[in-house]
């Protein structure tokens, strides 16, 4: 009798080990394997995110369910749960119960431990009956995808075992990790403490890059904190947001169908005075247009900078960060050195002073439109007389700002 380790057995599952059923280089298999996470970010983004969390697409019901099984194989999350913690996410955006804000759990801890993070909170009852409506309750849902969440990724492991032998479990791995560490490390981490802002949202949210490709766009999260209920991310003419390149191809096949997408702010002629139409395109694009306005108080933080010197800078320096945020959004170790800045240089005071004028434009409740328009009047020519150049800059260019059509 034949050694088993001697035997043609032997040799195939040797060789089944080292080359799988499809007999693929390693980089073949690594190339393969950024196909299927790149499938797998493309179904949290279009499904989860944009449909299913924001309503802002509609999809075809085949390719809703292509994605539910999908996610099903290659991160065992289910529909309910990350559509609930997300929608509460926005809820409690950087407050105490936000799930996973940087600025309350620590970048550290959201980075590499934002899937723990997502995980505590899957088990929270109130957080699910609360946010996690509208979301699939059908017999699959029920006895397959929720039930027996371990049961898919089991498949896949096998699978990838099947096809990749030994470096299959590699690519699994990679599977695996790859939503933990791009969608809740990442994106729900560093997407609220670094980056750039087209927008003062009412967050930290930021843009990580301006170019939406390994993510699936989701890079472009201050727009979309800005704009949560458009399925288009990207905003401005340099940025891309490759998730709404595929919606669009899935819109010409009729099998998606984005709702809304981001207003578009337009500039016309100086008006004499600011009028209804001004008033109605500030509140509509607030967050740009104090982005702007945040601009402008940079110049002066830079023109107060170079004044001051390095004797008197220590307090700007301090300051700066918080200057252009709203007033319950600074952290209280911060307070005082805003406030001594503020006290030592009387123009930022002025910029920070009037900022909470203009926002107070669309906080404030109970009056009319006319009243607005009258207060909008007002502030434009308070800061044109104020002699700071910046504000006069901000002003008239507040009053050229439009809707457009």
């Amino acid at each position: 009798m034949t050694p088993f380790f001697d035997s043609p057995l032997f040799a195939a599952a040797l060789d089944w080990l080292a080359n799988g059923l499809l007999g693929l280089a390693w980089w073949q298999v690594l190339l393969v394997g950024l196909l299927l996470t790149h499938v797998t970010i493309v179904s949290v983004t279009l499904y989860l995110h944009r449909h299913s969390a924001h309503r802002a697409l509609d999809l075809h019901p085949a390719v809703r369910h292509f994605f539910r099984f999908w996610l099903w194989l290659t991160t065992g999350m289910t529909t309910k749960a990350w559509t609930a913690i997300h929608r509460k996410h926005h809820a409690k955006c950087e407050q105490v119960e936000d799930p996973h804000s940087p600025q309350i759990h620590g970048l550290r801890k959201v980075l590499w431990q934002g899937a723990e993070l997502y995980r505590a909170e899957a088990m929270n009852a109130e957080t699910l009956s609360r946010y996690g409506h509208g979301t699939p309750d059908d017999w699959i849902e029920r006895h397959l995808y929720s039930r027996f969440s371990v049961l898919g990724v089991s498949l896949m492991l096998i699978v990838d075992l099947l096809l990749f032998g030994a470096l299959g479990l590699a690519l699994w791995a990679m599977q695996m990790a790859w939503i933990p560490f791009w969608a809740a490390g990442v994106v729900n981490g560093v997407g609220h403490y670094w980056g750039y802002r087209n927008f003062e949202a009412q967050d930290a949210s930021t843009n990580l890059v301006p170019w939406g490709i390994v993510i699936g766009g989701e890079e472009l999260h201050n727009n979309h904190h800005t704009y949560p209920t458009s399925a288009k991310f990207s905003v401005k003419p340099y940025e891309f947001d490759i998730g709404w390149v595929y919606i669009t191809l899935l819109g010409k096949l009729r099998l998606a169908a984005p709702k809304k997408i981001p207003p578009r702010l337009a500039y016309g002629e100086l008006r004499p005075v600011a009028d209804d139409q001004t008033l109605e395109a500030l509140i509509a694009h607030r967050y740009e247009m104090m982005a702007s306005y945040a601009r402008q108080m940079r110049k002066v933080f830079q023109q107060q900078t170079e004044a001051a010197g390095a004797a008197r800078s220590g307090a700007l320096g301090a300051a700066r960060r918080w200057l252009h945020r709203d007033a319950e959004r600074v952290p209280a170790a911060a307070v005082p050195q805003l406030e001594a800045a503020r006290a030592a240089y009387p123009v930022l005071d002025k910029m920070v002073t009037m900022r909470e004028e203009l926002r107070q434009l669309w906080l404030t409740t109970g009056r009319t439109r006319e009243q607005l328009v009258a207060d909008l009047q007002a502030w434009c020519r308070s800061a044109e007389d104020s002699g700071i150049a910046a504000l006069r800059e901000f002003s008239l260019k507040l009053r050229t700002v439009r809707v457009a059509a």
